[in-house]
């Protein structure tokens, strides 16, 4: 659980330079953009990893019926790209009555780009943790079987939740998380970095096995990349989704307000 959005400092240096370990948004328009424009930060993009999709002929290995389960869980977009990725490789239909269980409200939303958002069942967690899609889910597990798309690596903690509570659940390795090339980005020296994945903490780790942040201040997205970034052995300034910062944007916002206060 992520209990607080700002940590306390006696004296918090100002922000200028910020790096959002995410590909840039496209087009014009964009809250980073404003909040770049807003508070004059010299804002970057740069994933820090590469999602590579598996192809259809390996997916079949795994002997996965698709069709055969009437709830999928959603952690990320990713997930849902290469769901319906592989849906379509495979001349898969997708029942309108398939159930949508996903991580957060955003990652619901991003379905509108495959499905009629309105007409399906559509169901999300409260708070971006694990715990408020548990809760949603255990509201409609009775006589669905689940499939969790997933990469190589996936959340133990949700395909145990599903075993103790005797769902009938696969989870297809539809991708896999390749760290991306960053020594030149984090030689630039930022004030913040912000993660959104597990996968982009492990991706600076891999990079910088030494990694000191030596003032920079260290934001992350969810509670499993929360997790993964104290396991590091990073220290957290700048933490979302929570109730008074439910998006990244937010949380960026309420820090750089206390920390470039005059």
């Amino acid at each position: 659980m992520i209990k607080n959005d700002v940590k306390k400092t006696a004296a918090i240096k100002s922000v200028k330079k910020v790096l959002i370990t995410q590909p840039k948004p496209e087009g014009l328009k964009s809250p980073y953009f404003d909040l770049a424009k807003k508070y004059s930060l010299s804002l970057d993009f740069h994933p820090f990893i590469v999602v590579e999709g598996i192809p259809a002929k390996d997916f079949r290995k795994q002997k996965i019926d698709i069709a055969a389960f009437s709830a999928v869980i959603f952690t990320s977009r990713n997930a849902i790209d290469h769901f319906f990725r592989i849906c379509d490789e495979l001349k898969v239909t997708v029942s309108q009555d398939t159930k949508y269980f996903c991580i957060t409200e955003s990652v619901a939303l991003y379905l509108q780009k495959f499905i009629l958002y309105r007409k399906r069942k559509v169901f999300y967690g409260a708070d971006g943790v694990n715990k408020s899609l548990f809760d949603v889910i255990n509201k409609h597990k009775d006589n669905e079987k689940f499939l969790y798309p997933c990469s190589e690596s996936f959340d133990s903690e949700i395909t145990n939740w599903l075993k103790n509570h005797n769902c009938g659940y696969a989870t297809p390795v539809l991708y896999k998380i390749v760290s991306n090339d960053i020594k030149d980005v984090i030689a630039k020296n930022y004030d913040i970095i912000c993660f959104f994945t597990p996968g982009g903490v492990k991706s600076l780790m891999e990079n910088f096995p030494l990694f000191k942040q030596n003032g920079t201040r260290i934001g992350v997205f969810g509670a499993n990349t929360f997790k993964a970034a104290e396991e590091a052995g990073l220290t957290l300034d700048i933490k979302a989704p929570l109730p008074q910062a439910p998006s990244m944007i937010s949380a960026l916002e309420k820090f750089i307000l206390l920390a470039n206060k005059r």
